[in-house]
């Protein structure tokens, strides 16, 4: 079962994605803002998620369904969705290349089927639970060991101004100890950055169901571990990489204030 939500689930993200790259192209306006101005929703969040929901129930009627803009459906067979119709929204709304449509599946608790496309660079990673990791269809795998020196660090921050200065004052203290940090802007790409090897860790607080079902299953199946916490300002906290180097990097982590 797991393999076809997987098809189901990439063939919905895939359309979901045509649908916010055309929405694009006739110009983003903003539709609401959520935890301050400027964490913004767009109208093609709404258009996307929308989209999603009608695919997957249409498909499965029985499934149940979160997603980021609302959606909240409780189901009869197991099988419930997590969407987030675009991960990456103020990306999307200043053009910059680096959205995504997340959709999970999971059972019990547990994601068994996860997709994050992104639809301005044509990037599709998926996973099934037990079955590994691919990009474009091709097995991805996190990077080789490295030391903390050597690491590229990824994170992300709240639209929440208090808790933007504790993670900043975090992220000053984890610079002199990496290589270097990023800050993309969107979880579930993050997540897939590990996964295929462009990040040796990733940590952020802030984070929702939506943001991390689909990609934290890919990072798994790609060698990293996942683990949710409480950060500093009581929200939770993601941290992802490689299993080698997870400890390391978990230590890192809660010695500069992280969680």
């Amino acid at each position: 079962m797991s393999r076809e939500l997987l098809d189901l689930a990439l063939d919905v993200a895939r359309e979901a994605g045509r649908r916010v790259v055309e929405l694009r192209r006739d110009g983003v306006s903003v539709a609401a803002t959520k935890s301050s101005d400027v964490d913004v929703v767009t109208q093609a969040d709404r258009a996307s998620e929308r989209l999603i929901r009608e695919r997957l129930l249409t498909a499965r009627p029985d499934d149940g369904l979160l997603g980021e803009e609302g959606a909240d459906v409780t189901g009869t067979s197991g099988v419930r969705w997590v969407v987030d119709p675009i991960d990456g929204t103020v990306n999307y709304l200043y053009g910059i290349p680096g959205y995504a449509v997340s959709v999970a599946a999971k059972v019990e608790g547990r994601a068994v089927a996860g997709v994050v496309v992104n639809p301005a660079t044509g990037e599709e990673f998926a996973a099934v639970r037990g079955g590994g990791a691919t990009r474009n269809g091709q097995p991805v795998r996190v990077r080789p060991f490295v030391s903390v020196e050597q690491s590229m660090f990824a994170t992300g921050f709240s639209y929440e101004q208090p808790v933007r200065a504790r993670q900043a004052a975090a992220v000053a203290r984890v610079l002199p100890q990496v290589r270097d940090i990023r800050r993309l802007g969107s979880c579930a790409l993050d997540l897939c950055g590990v996964a295929c090897g462009r990040f040796d860790a990733y940590a952020e607080e802030g984070v929702n169901e939506w943001d991390h079902a689909a990609g934290a299953l890919v990072a798994e199946e790609a060698g990293a571990r996942v683990e949710l916490a409480v950060g500093p300002s009581g929200k939770d906290f993601v941290l992802c990489a490689p299993e080698e180097s997870f400890t390391i990097f978990r230590d890192l982590a809660h010695a500069v204030g992280m969680f």
